[in-house]
């Protein structure tokens, strides 16, 4: 961590020798946050938290690291003055009881008496979401400037940790807001990219897989270094008719995590809510006033809840522009989730900032009040967690409440629930020689970034008969963390959501199966009963076996399997150093990837076997037989004014496995000419919207000139006949998602077979699926022959007889984790198919394959259609 001080680059900020006024946020920016027509950009609350650090002894500014842009992310650490010069006790008491190990209950009694309770504020994770990032600077400044009796008790109990969650988004949002001189001109609307990079507002749909720099970040605060008992999520927009949405939550809540989460978010909540209505502001809202659930693993807020800690999510109204707060008739009965309603009335920014810091001071207020209960209960959710995981444990699901209502027996409870074989696990084993170990590593890196203790082999060693390598990895359920382990290795058992029997299902918040290490690919085998081993802990958050070259000393060449993802990095290495790659095509692992021996392909294996793990054979013989050579392919990624989220993730996935890329946009695919500029287009999920459903894209003369030719939208009449155009003269099409609906404008005769379909017949909201594998097929190798798919109510896709199916959902039950409504409907459908379209080809994905860079252990089905796209056929000798 790298702490701010004035007038030095790094280390802890002293306190002032003498009273030193505090800057008012209008001093230092011109206006308070909440005026009518204003918006700070982060470059301006960095500024100003860095004078506030200097001039409050209350306030300490932590670098937590950079962001996608190159910003520095920071974390304002807010406490009395005695508190911050024990910083680092009080953090070390918070982590002892977080993880629970070693700790007895009376040591644990002591120290949640001698502790601060610790709470994280966070906002502007969603960029436009101004209101989020503005409350921070208002209640820095009021943290650091009061002196009210409850403000100095506050600072006494507690440790609060406030973050900007995006600052990259939140500097292009503030400066694209502020650039009309004439404020009533001001407007949020028609942003010219996606207000994170890569993600978007997926930016908040990260957090079990920490794929973004910002959520390694915070999750790194959250999980490694403070642990707050309270994590507190700032949002946009609440309910119409309303103000603001609080929890508690709607059902389901995961059964994975421990049952004082939801009666803590319920209390929390209560507190919230009485706060405002106290101080006569109506409008707070909760349950049934929308769809928020504790559900999902993904947010912010939900992350917490499986680290034993209580997550706070508010969506409130507000915008830097007055709005009107419309007349909703059933929201003018007071109810129990909607204690005092609110009138309709005209709206101002300021009066969101002031709902927000209520907000906090009601969370900061129940903090301290119940300061060493929260400190004991997370000590109490841990250590119960080790207990669970060092004794044979059962998890009740919505399946095993339907095996124990149909058993019907008098001993049914005992035999069903407590049936041996659903046992859950003591712990998983991820064998280090797996096919794709470097992927198994991300995915243990993965865990590591969320807090999770992982153990490494030093030799090797058998458990349940099974002999197992040294470096293979084990994750025990047997730690604080176990609902984020149970959460991230077993399937999401999503209940039948419906109202009533034959009504439409209740959608999810979110997705309901994202099984991480089934997404990545990762082999691992389950362990029922206890075990050890020569294992050490992991204590690096970024792990990578180190891999190297192997065989004779010179080789005539060298051999890489096609079934690791780096071996595309290596590759794209390679073909950008001018070496030759070929894909074996007769050989026993079919794809295999055979480079001719070189100075510089050893060169370039010997470096990139060291730094991406990959296992690289020398070969004392060539290959003979038919093979492809590939060369570097030109590829055009299609995006959008505003950005589209799923481009966003597709241009990340690339830049990850180094895939050089253009972006391309409607004018410019409407323009022709395509064949010359590009081998392949990737078009993601998203990507065809009608013109009347893009009808609020802006008009030329409303943007800068250096936006305006993202305008525009994919058309039959313009931009149709130019992608057949270059598909004829040898160019590949790639469609993943919804956009795979672009092979019937190019002719392919393939049809979604469940278009038609009503929700109350089929529906499957985000979950995994099982395919069944061609890993004959180019656009297959390295694929295994059965392989997990991201299925997000996708098309399921009918191709006529002649077609090649890639992939194909075979043989019930489809579902692998998640939810599942129909998928009898499932069976016998495509997911992947090949068409040849006059010299090129059409490849359509139904579902899509790199989903926000998670989907790991299908990243190969789109990488090898970007290779495939530039490659020519030729008969090795």
């Amino acid at each position: 961590m790298v702490f701010f001080a004035a007038g030095i680059a790094a280390g802890q900020v002293s306190p002032p020798q003498r009273p030193v006024p505090i800057d008012t946020p209008k001093q230092a920016l011109g206006f308070t946050p909440g005026d009518d027509y204003f918006v700070a950009s982060y470059t301006q609350l960095e500024s100003y938290w860095k004078k506030l650090a200097a001039q409050s002894d209350r306030v300490k500014l932590v670098d937590i690291g950079t962001t996608t842009e190159g910003r520095r992310q920071w974390m304002a650490i807010v406490s009395s003055a005695e508190n911050l010069k024990r910083l680092d006790r009080y953090r070390e008491i918070a982590r002892k009881l977080a993880r629970a190990e070693n700790v007895s209950e009376g040591e644990a009694r002591a120290l949640a008496h001698e502790g601060k309770a610790v709470v994280w504020i966070d906002g502007g994770l969603h960029s436009s979401e101004t209101v989020g990032s503005m409350q921070l600077i208002e209640m820095l400044y009021q943290m650091a400037s009061r002196s009210d009796p409850e403000t100095l008790r506050l600072l006494d109990d507690t440790i609060s940790l406030y973050v900007v969650a995006n600052p990259d988004g939140q500097e292009m949002v503030a400066n694209w807001y502020m650039r009309e001189k004439d404020p009533p001109q001001r407007s949020l609307a028609n942003l010219p990219a996606l207000y994170h990079k890569y993600a978007g507002h997926d930016d908040n749909r990260d957090f079990y897989a920490s794929n973004l720099v910002e959520t390694t970040n915070m999750n790194r605060q959250m999980f490694l270094e403070w642990f707050p008992q309270i994590v507190y999520d700032h949002h946009q927009t609440g309910p119409r008719g309303a103000v603001v949405f609080m929890p508690p939550f709607r059902d389901p809540f995961n059964y994975n995590f421990d049952a004082l989460i939801p009666l803590g978010i319920d209390m929390v909540g209560a507190a919230m809510h009485s706060r405002l209505v106290e101080e006569s502001k109506g409008g707070s809202a909760m349950r049934s006033a929308s769809n928020y659930s504790t559900w999902w693993n993904g947010g912010l807020r939900t992350i917490a809840y499986f680290h034993n800690m209580i997550g706070i999510l508010t969506e409130i109204i507000g915008s830097p522009n007055p709005i009107q707060i419309p007349l909703v008739a059933d929201r003018q009965l007071a109810t129990g989730d909607l204690p005092l309603p609110v009138a309709p009335q005209t709206w101002h920014y300021r009066q969101s900032i002031e709902y927000e810091i209520s907000n906090n001071r009601a969370i900061l207020d129940y903090a301290s009040r119940y300061r060493e209960t929260l400190l004991y209960n997370i000590y109490k959710m841990g250590r119960d967690s080790i207990e669970a995981g060092s004794r044979d444990h059962w998890t009740v699901t919505p399946k095993r409440i339907e095996a124990l209502k149909a058993a019907k027996a008098a001993n049914s409870y005992d035999r069903v629930l407590h049936d041996p074989a659903f046992r859950d696990p003591r712990g998983y084993i991820l064998p280090a020689d797996q096919p794709d170990f470097a992927t198994a590593a991300n995915f243990v890196g993965a865990l590591r970034k969320s807090g999770v203790e992982v153990w490494k082999a030093t030799s090797d060693f058998r458990v349940a008969g099974k002999k197992y390598p040294a470096g293979s990895y084990v994750v025990k359920t047997a730690q604080a963390f176990r609902p984020q382990v149970m959460d991230m290795f077993e399937p999401q058992d999503y209940p039948n959501d419906f109202a009533y029997p034959g009504a439409v299902p209740t959608p999810p918040y979110d997705i309901t199966g994202w099984t991480l290490a089934m997404q990545m690919g990762v082999q691992y085998d389950r362990v029922l009963d206890a075990f050890d081993g020569p294992f050490t802990a992991v204590t690096a958050v970024t792990e990578r076996p180190v891999g190297k070259v192997t065989g004779p000393a010179n080789p005539l060449g060298y051999r890489i399997s096609h079934r690791e993802n780096n071996s595309f990095t290596l590759v794209n290495r390679l073909l950008k150093a001018g070496c030759e790659v070929y894909w074996l095509q007769d050989s026993a692992e079919p794809g295999a990837i055979w480079v001719p021996a070189s100075a510089t392909a050893a060169s370039v294996l010997s470096k990139g076997a060291g730094e991406l793990g990959g296992a690289v054979r020398g070969m004392a013989q060539r290959p003979s037989g038919q093979g492809l050579k590939l060369q570097a392919p030109r590829i055009g990624v299609y995006d959008e004014y505003g950005g589209l989220t799923a481009s966003g993730w597709t241009r990340w996935v690339l830049d990850q496995f180094e895939f050089p890329y253009e972006v391309i946009y409607p004018r410019a695919l409407d323009a022709g000419d395509l064949r010359r500029r590009f081998d392949v287009i990737v078009f993601p999920d998203g990507a065809l919207r009608s013109e009347e459903g893009r009808s609020g894209q802006p008009r030329p003369d409303q943007i800068p000139a250096e936006y305006r030719d993202r305008l525009g939208v994919i058309s039959r009449e313009r931009t149709v006949p130019q992608l057949r155009r270059f598909v004829e003269a040898g160019g590949s099409v790639v469609a993943l998602g919804g956009s795979s609906a672009l092979g019937q404008m190019l002719g392919v005769p393939v049809e979604n077979s469940v278009g038609g379909l009503a929700a109350e017949k089929f529906y499957v909201p985000g979950s995994l699926l099982r395919v069944a594998v061609d890993a004959a097929s180019p656009l297959a190798y390295g694929m295994p022959a059965e392989a997990i798919i991201f299925f997000d109510n996708d098309p399921v896709l009918k191709p006529p007889p002649g077609l090649a199916v890639v992939a194909k959902y075979s043989g019930l039950p489809v579902l692998a984790s998640g939810w599942a409504w129909g998928e009898a409907y499932l069976e016998g459908g495509a997911a992947v198919v090949e068409a040849p379209v006059g010299q090129g080809r059409v490849i359509l994905m139904g579902p899509d394959v790199t989903f926000r860079g998670q989907s790991q252990g299908t990243f190969r089905l789109l990488f090898n259609a970007l290779d495939y796209a530039a490659s020519k056929p030729v008969t090795l000798r």
